[in-house]
Parts: structure tokens; C-alpha cells; sequence
């Protein structure tokens, strides 16, 4: 039932906003996303600056964990959940990835997509990193025999060409520097990069946000996608494959939208 009613919302988005919001009043400490409140100009920089520790927030991680049970507990028992289930597909039909092929995931959380890749039978070598040193703690402890290291996604501490596949585990949205982030990710990706749970908009320009995530302050950006693609051109890495997660548009306004993307990209000849 509730995988039913997951996919009629992704369908419906302004519904899926609407019923979001309605929970995000009524629970706020345990909501993802509340009380969004535009950013622009120069301020938007200096919100971003300010607010850009805040994923440091020691409570975050329980308060996130406690929804990620909650999907894994239904994903163990063979349910559909629409955020793994992009990126289970996505990883499957990259053309030559081999059983023990290593894949890196960057803003990790509490390492919870580990267990994923494992319930999907998919048999890689995860490793995860991610910037909150409570985070890290958290996966550690979850799943002692993989490794985790803390680090900040604009200045990774790996080799060029490290893992055979790096995953941008919907961290890039919130971090100011993220043309940076995604240089990063291209660089020490030896065949493959994932950009997943992207927000995007077109016909539109970037849009900046300071909300609440799990009760804590912190900054969302919407990237224009052309804007978005164009910078992953740049970074070296050619779109392969592109999975929407939610899509809504404008009937005022045809030419403008927003979505949640999946972009899989493979890397470019130096």
C-alpha cells in the first residue's frame, strides 16, 4: 500500500508537495525537507557560507536514520523504493561493471546505500565518505567491515581514477562550492560517476533555499539543468543515462519545470 501510494504521489507532484508540506507542519522534527525560504543575490551566497557546517550537526544522523529504517526494513522485504530502486537500475545497466568493480560514495550518510547495493545483489566494493565526522561514526558502527572515511566533497583525499565508480549521493544541493564538488567526483572516477536525487529546474534560473532538514538549518540549491549538464561537460564527464525520480511543470508557464534527476555519466579520454 504505501508503495502504491508512493508512486500516485510521484506522479502527481504538486499533490507530493502538498501532502509534504502538511507532514513537514504537523512533524517537523522528523520531516526531510520544511520551511523553504528563497535566497537571491549576494544573500544567498553569504546564507549558503554560513549555513554550510550544518550537515555537521551531531543530531542529524539518528533523526536521519530513523526514516532510512523504515525504507530498508521495507526494501529487506522485497518493496519498492522509488530512491533505490533509480539507482539499483542506474548501476545494472552500466555496460562493463564487473562483480568487485569499486564504487565510492560521496555524502554517505550513514552508509545505508551499502546495504542497498547488498539487497540488490549487486557485488561491489562500496566504500563511502562523507563531511560529518557523526555521520561517519554512524556507519562505522552499521556496518563495521566496510570503510568510511570523513571528507569534505571539495576536496577529496583519494587518487585520480580511484574507484571505478563514484556516486554523488544527493550531497552536491547543498554545498556552495559545488562546480567544485563535481570536478572532484569526475577526477578521481576512473569509468563512471553518478549524480544522484539532483533537483533541477529549466526556463528558470538556479534557485537557492534556506530550509529545515530533520528539524536542522541548512541551504538546497535547484540547479539550472542546462546550467547543470553543461558543467559536467566541463568537468570531463559525458551524459550516458538520465533517470527522473519526479517531474512537474508549468501549465502557466510551458517552457518551465523543476525535477529530481539521476544523471549517470561516463568519463572522458584525457
Amino acid at each position: 500500500m504505501k508503495a502504491l501510494l508512493r508512486r500516485a504521489l510521484n506522479r502527481w507532484p504538486l499533490l507530493k508537495r502538498a501532502v509534504l508540506t502538511v507532514r513537514a507542519w504537523v512533524f517537523p522534527r522528523v520531516a526531510v525537507s520544511s520551511h523553504y525560504v528563497a535566497l537571491s543575490g549576494e544573500g544567498a551566497q553569504d546564507e549558503a557560507q554560513r549555513l554550510r557546517a550544518s550537515w555537521q550537526d551531531e543530531q542529524l544522523p539518528a533523526r536521519q536514520r530513523e526514516l532510512v529504517e523504515r525504507e530498508l526494513r521495507l526494501y529487506r522485504s522485497g518493496g519498492a523504493v522509488d530512491v533505490f530502486d533509480v539507482l539499483v537500475k542506474a548501476l545494472r545497466e552500466l555496460p562493463d561493471l564487473t562483480p568487485g568493480s569499486s564504487i565510492l560514495e560521496v555524502g554517505c550518510s550513514s552508509g545505508f546505500y551499502s546495504e542497498v547495493l547488498s539487497i540488490a545483489q549487486l557485488p561491489l566494493a562500496y566504500e563511502g565518505c562523507d563531511y560529518s565526522a557523526a555521520f561517519i561514526e554512524m556507519a562505522r558502527r552499521s556496518y563495521p567491515s566496510l570503510k568510511f572515511e570523513q571528507q569534505d566533497a571539495t576536496q577529496l583525499q583519494y587518487p585520480e581514477d580511484g574507484f571505478d565508480v563514484v556516486v554523488s549521493g544527493c550531497c552536491l544541493l547543498h554545498i556552495p562550492e559545488y562546480a567544485v564538488a563535481v570536478q572532484e567526483t569526475a577526477r578521481v572516477a576512473r569509468h563512471y560517476a553518478v549524480f544522484h536525487r539532483t533537483p533541477v529546474v529549466w526556463g528558470q534560473p538556479e534557485q537557492w533555499y534556506r530550509k529545515q532538514a530533520y528539524g536542522v538549518e541548512t541551504v538546497e540549491i535547484h540547479f539550472n539543468e542546462p546550467e547543470f549538464l553543461a558543467l559536467l561537460d566541463r568537468s570531463g564527464l559525458a551524459l550516458i543515462a538520465t533517470y527522473t525520480l519526479s517531474e512537474e511543470r508549468d501549465s502557466n508557464h510551458p517552457q518551465q519545470g523543476r525535477a529530481v534527476r539521476t544523471y549517470v555519466c561516463k568519463t572522458k579520454p584525457s
